[in-house]
């Protein structure tokens, strides 16, 4: 669910669009990092694979259909997961 207002749209940096008119190959990568996890995914972008930087390192994503209209920061977490620590187990006697 969007909070931005409908009047003023998706916000997507200029930048992006620049650089998917430069690079207008359909399955081309773009090389660079997308550091605006803020910007909304807009169609243009569809099937293509980007770079979006979590913070440490920048993380492969696949754009397609489902993805448009979600923000970049989405895909490309910025928390390590910690695997689930079991309860400790009792011994005998105790």
């Amino acid at each position: 669910m969007s909070r931005r207002s409908i009047w003023k749209g998706s916000f997507v940096d200029a930048f992006l669009f620049r650089r998917i008119k430069k690079n207008n190959k359909r399955d081309s990568v773009l090389s660079s990092k997308i550091w605006s996890r803020r910007s909304y995914i807009s169609p243009e972008f569809m099937d293509r694979s980007v770079l979006i930087y979590n913070g440490k390192t920048p993380v492969r994503c696949q754009i397609t259909d489902g993805k448009v209209g979600l923000k970049f920061g989405e895909f490309a977490s910025t928390r390590k997961r910690r695997p689930s620590r079991s309860p400790h187990k009792k011994r005998k006697g105790e």
